[in-house]
């Protein structure tokens, strides 16, 4: 194999190091001096914390992998004709199984129905479900396949919007182009677009008001996908059921955001990417990757820099 040396902002990655042969990590600490000596070929970069990137980046590297899903905080501008990869689809499954969770809850009245007190009435409940109901997914990437497949299961009828013209991988899912034939009529509108200069504020007061009244909308994506003064208004009118939210700008959110005490607002801390064996995942994709470099072979998610992702 051909000697591949990395730089990485994640620590030494012993895992990496001794499983192929040929590739030496070289650890840099994100936010401190980068010694003269430091040079590689490839940057592994967490780059919220990375205030070093530039430097690094001029110490040889032409391939930049971000270990984490998104780049929307990466400086585009500072990659110049590098390759940029990231870990896209690794947590698919885990922000799939949160959103049909959320979904589930919604339909079941969870958490209300349980109660810590006999109810003045017993199994009198008027509960819905998922089976049958229209599901509209805006982004129809790794995640929004994961939602799909799942939902699909619960025998619902399931529709998606993507950027790209590409046909669905999926049987029974029905791709449209435009929000108003996206959204209307849907029971559940599920966000699993990444942020890009094309997403940011689409979910605007348009946006909620093509859809049909009483609608459940699952944000999974990024906070500023969202216009929070159309929705906050679309909620408090009851136009939207309820809004099941996992992002929030900033993270954290300050104490006191209308998100924490709204009563049409479950909010989560951005934790539904968390499950059993994402670092491995993610460790396994940049493995891939890096034998696919030694190869000269195209690597696997590679990141549009026009597009933002």
């Amino acid at each position: 194999m051909t000697p591949v040396r990395v730089l990485s902002h994640v620590g030494p990655l012993p895992e990496l190091a001794n499983a192929l042969p040929g590739v030496s990590i070289q650890p840099v600490d994100p936010a401190g001096p980068v010694p003269a000596d430091v040079t590689g070929e490839v940057l592994v970069t967490l780059m919220r914390s990375a205030s070093n990137l530039g430097v690094v980046l001029e110490r040889g590297v032409r391939w930049v992998h971000a270990i984490g899903t998104g780049v929307e905080d990466f400086p585009l501008q500072l990659l110049g004709n590098r390759i940029l990869t990231c870990s896209r689809g690794v947590n698919a499954v885990n922000v799939a199984e949160w959103t049909m969770a959320m979904l589930l809850a919604f339909e079941k009245q969870l958490p209300a129905q349980w109660v810590a007190a006999p109810p003045a009435r017993w199994g009198a409940v008027d509960l819905g479900g998922l089976s049958g109901k229209t599901l509209a997914i805006v982004g129809f990437g790794s995640i929004g396949q994961a939602v799909a497949q799942r939902a699909l299961a619960f025998d619902m009828s399931v529709r998606a919007m993507r950027r790209t013209g590409a046909q669905s991988t999926l049987a029974g899912v029905q791709l449209v182009g435009s929000v108003d034939a996206l959204v209307r009529g849907a029971d559940h509108v599920v966000l699993a677009a990444p942020a890009t200069p094309r997403t940011r504020g689409m979910v605007d007061a348009t946006f909620l008001e093509a859809m049909t009244a009483g609608t459940h909308l699952v944000n999974v994506a990024r906070a500023c996908l969202v216009d929070e003064p159309a929705l906050r208004d679309a909620l408090d009118r009851g136009h939207v059921a309820l809004a099941s939210i996992d992002v929030s700008d900033p993270e954290p959110l300050p104490a006191g955001h209308w998100f924490y005490s709204h009563p049409g607002v479950r909010f989560s801390p951005h934790v539904s990417w968390s499950g059993p064996g994402l670092w491995e995942a993610a460790l396994g994709r940049l493995a891939g990757n890096l034998v696919r470099w030694q190869q000269g072979q195209q690597l696997e998610g590679m990141v549009d820099v026009q597009e933002g992702y």
